[in-house]
């Protein structure tokens, strides 16, 4: 699907309704379109410039700036295993491979289901719990060759799909409209939706 739904051409409008300058809101609607779709489509990202009266250049430079956009189709589970210092000195590297072997693609890749893409990633800020790797920005922390399998195999039966969502999903929680001002969201009104 190239271009916004309606559902998320309101969502988008929302989000520019809570900004003084509605290109502020260039980063969200990006990942309203990437959990849209998985990625970013040019189709997708010309819209969100229709929407914003912005260039389409504006757009894709932005998008390209950020690693978490992703502009090739990704898979459900997007992981990631950090190839920083710390985790490499304790293993990442023999982890990569593992994974690769687990999945049958190379880093870079993804599975012919269209479930997992697998990503070499530099440090994840996660040192102290070296070797670590994300499952959709999701960490996983001193993890062995068993653990890797396990999360995995939980992944694809759907045992984690309350800690994992989709790739794309960036938050499950959405701030309530405030009742005064339409640009701003009270902290009660955000603890209530927690």
């Amino acid at each position: 699907m190239p271009r916004l739904t309606a559902e998320n051409v309101a969502r988008c409008e929302a989000l520019m309704a809570r900004y003084p300058q509605p290109r502020s809101a260039l980063i969200p609607m990006l990942h309203v379109l990437q959990e849209q779709d998985g990625h970013l489509s040019n189709d997708g990202m010309r819209h969100l410039a229709e929407l914003l009266d912005v260039t389409p250049a504006e757009v894709l430079g932005t998008a390209s700036f950020y690693e978490m956009f992703k502009r090739d189709e990704t898979g459900r589970y997007l992981i990631g295993v950090c190839a920083g210092i710390s985790c490499m000195i304790l293993g990442a590297h023999q982890l990569i491979e593992h994974a690769e072997e687990t999945l049958g693609i190379r880093a870079g890749a993804t599975t012919a289901d269209g479930m997992f893409t697998l990503e070499r990633m530099e440090c994840l800020a996660a040192c102290g719990g070296a070797p670590c790797f994300q499952a959709n920005y999701r960490y996983f922390e001193n993890v062995t060759h068993e653990d890797f399998d396990r999360t995995i195999a939980d992944l694809r039966a759907g045992v984690l799909d309350d800690i994992v969502p989709p790739h794309g999903t960036l938050s499950r929680v959405v701030l309530p409209k405030a009742q005064t001002d339409p640009q701003r969201v009270t902290p009660e009104e955000v603890r209530q939706t927690s």
